[in-house]
């Protein structure tokens, strides 16, 4: 892609984390993509007693409001799927809240079940199974938090127990914040909310948008410093990229990586690349796993691939030589 694709106005927030149906109308049809690659945006990867679990909103010719899929590997190359337990979903319409713009999920292990936290309706819910798997379900089929509009769910849980919910809310930009969430994962601390960072900077706002984005947070700890993965613009712009930000405590105030943008098109060659989630390999080796644009000429479907990160004197650098898509072989 030549141009970086232009926003026509603050309204295109609203399809500005995942949406699919008006990303780009060069999308090729179903038959123009290779059957191989894995059509997932937003993903993440969930490690489990030997086997990763890759889900992510659909990003193919199955449409995003019904549900999230699930693909399985052993080694990070071989995938299958997709195999989840309802017709190759983990999490079905009907089953839990929401139905529609289902976004970007996490999944984490807790208390002998596993949790899927995910956008629907522009809202943050949560969704329980006993299998990676499936099928999530949530009967109270409420969202999160009730007023407002929400997107981009990660919980992360600190060394002395406590649970915080991260989180975009649109709200003149795409904004991170977070707050304390108790320990059912069904609602927050309201007075615990608290912004964490919007799109100040320039590589932030590579098209100067009065509506600049900031969104898909990773929160992790290192040597005692909190570390925020995020990624910034309109994912349709090619300058789509991946950053971070760091703070001593999980509430902020957080101060921007001066290396930022750590993933981008300039290092990896791929436009639209970033919106993802870290995981540790069976080695304990670190990488985040993101998503790219189709192609050159077209935004979607998009594609999920892997990237190795590490920690070097303090900062998060990535290699981008690692940079490889994800297939199903």
């Amino acid at each position: 892609m030549k141009k970086i694709l232009s926003l026509i106005t603050s309204l295109c927030v609203f399809a500005a984390c995942s949406q699919e149906k008006d990303a780009d109308k060069s999308t090729p049809k179903p038959t123009e993509v290779k059957s191989s690659s894995i059509l997932l945006a937003d993903p993440t990867i969930f490690y489990n007693n030997g086997t990763y679990y890759l889900y992510g909103t659909t990003s193919g010719d199955i449409p995003n409001g019904e549900g999230f899929q699930v693909y399985t590997s052993s080694d990070l190359k071989d995938w299958k799927g997709p195999v989840g337990a309802q017709n190759g979903l983990a999490f079905k319409k009907g089953d839990a809240f929401g139905d529609k713009g289902f976004w970007a999920p996490q999944i984490l292990s807790y208390q002998n079940k596993f949790y899927m936290i995910y956008t629907a309706n522009e809202n943050i819910a949560v969704a329980t199974s006993n299998s990676p798997l499936g099928p999530f379900k949530n009967d109270s089929k409420e969202p999160i938090i009730k007023t407002g509009n929400q997107i981009d769910p990660f919980i992360f849980i600190d060394e002395d127990g406590k649970k915080y919910l991260y989180h975009v809310r649109l709200t003149n930009g795409n904004r991170i914040f977070v707050a304390e969430i108790n320990d059912d994962f069904k609602s927050i601390k309201q007075e615990t909310l608290t912004e964490c960072i919007s799109g100040t900077m320039l590589w932030e706002n590579t098209q100067n948008v009065s509506w600049p984005v900031t969104e898909g947070p990773t929160v992790l700890k290192h040597d005692g410093l909190y570390y925020m993965i995020y990624s910034a613009n309109d994912f349709r712009n090619i300058d789509y990229a991946v950053g971070y930000a760091t703070s001593k405590s999980p509430l902020g105030p957080w101060e921007k990586a001066v290396n930022s943008p750590i993933i981008s098109r300039k290092n990896t060659k791929q436009n639209g690349i970033g919106h993802g989630d870290v995981f540790w390999d069976k080695d304990n080796k670190m990488h985040y796993v993101l998503h790219t644009h189709y192609s050159e000429s077209a935004v979607s479907p998009r594609k999920a691939g892997i990237i190795s990160i590490e920690f070097k004197d303090g900062k998060i650098v990535a290699d981008p030589a690692s940079f490889q898509f994800l297939k199903v072989n």
